[in-house]
Parts: C-alpha cells; sequence; structure tokens
C-alpha cells in the first residue's frame, strides 16, 4: 500500500466529473486500498479517487469514533438512490480544501447502491455523518467541493486563504 498525494483547491482536477468503474480489477483493488491508507494518514473520514488525480468513481470511507474499530467502506460507482426531505446541518471539512470548515445544509438520510472491491451490488441506509460523508464524497465525483454548497463570500474567503497557503509552501 502507498500513501497518494492528495490534491487541493484549486486544482483543476477537482472540478471534474470521474467516470464509472467498468470492471473491478486488481487495479482498482489496489487504488482502494492505497485511498483508505492515505485517508486514515491524513486524517480524514472520507476520500474520493478525485482527490488523488485519479478521475474514477472510487470512494472510501470511514465514520468510526476514536474509540470505536476501524469501519472501512469502500465503494465503486456509489450512487444516492432516495434522499429525505428532511435537511440537518453539519460543519464538513475536506481534505482537498485544508483547514477550512463551514456548514452544509444536506438531506439527513440517504439510500446509496455501490459495488464492493469484489464487484458485488449494495445497497446502504445512511444517516448522521455516514450520510453527511457519503453525499461529501460523491459530490466530489462529481466534481462539487463542499465550498461549492455555501454562500459566494464565505466560498471566496476560503479560496483567497487556500491561494495564499499554496504561495508559502
Amino acid at each position: 500500500m502507498a500513501i497518494l498525494d492528495i490534491l487541493t483547491a484549486p486544482d483543476p482536477i477537482l472540478k471534474k466529473k470521474a467516470d464509472p468503474v467498468d470492471d473491478v480489477t486488481d487495479e482498482i483493488r489496489t487504488l482502494l486500498d492505497d485511498m483508505l491508507e492515505t485517508m486514515y494518514d491524513a486524517p480524514g473520514i472520507g476520500l474520493a479517487a478525485p482527490q488523488v488525480g485519479v478521475l474514477k468513481r472510487v470512494i472510501v470511507i470511514d465514520v468510526a469514533g476514536d474509540d470505536e474499530e476501524p469501519a472501512p467502506m469502500k465503494m465503486i460507482n456509489p450512487e444516492v438512490l432516495w434522499a429525505s426531505d428532511e435537511t440537518g446541518l453539519y460543519e464538513e471539512g475536506c481534505l482537498s480544501v485544508p483547514k477550512s470548515f463551514s456548514e452544509v445544509e444536506r438531506p439527513e438520510r440517504v439510500k446509496v447502491k455501490y459495488l464492493d472491491e469484489n464487484g458485488a451490488a449494495h445497497e446502504i441506509d445512511a444517516d448522521g455523518l455516514l450520510a453527511t460523508c457519503v453525499q461529501h464524497e460523491i459530490d466530489h465525483l462529481e466534481g462539487t467541493l463542499f465550498i461549492d454548497h455555501i454562500s459566494r463570500i464565505k466560498r471566496s474567503m476560503i479560496m483567497r486563504k487556500l491561494t495564499k497557503m499554496k504561495k508559502a509552501d
């Protein structure tokens, strides 16, 4: 396994739509393993393939708390089948938008279908943090960042901060 470089905004790859995975190959399984290792190292609770420069519809998530056993989820071609009308606010951050947080409103519950690392189809009902995280990561597959869901003023403040941070590196 390898720790991959995480792209940060405004990298243009982060704004591109990812392609579906046609075949679950060893290459995809290695990507999933590397993404999990990268996510844990960062540390984060979710990571999408575009964030590591791969335009494939692949995400990894682990929303287990610090005092819980790790519960990694590997999702290929995830798709929201249903979203609740009830919404909730959650303060989101992102490994591709470092040191920036903002409240984002999303559906509180979702039903998601996906393929696992063996190509088997699954459906899950997610709520709370898992629902927020899976929606956030699926957004990445569409070329959307969490800051695209906030006001233009807040977004431009965050982007100015990121540009300054990149220049300082």
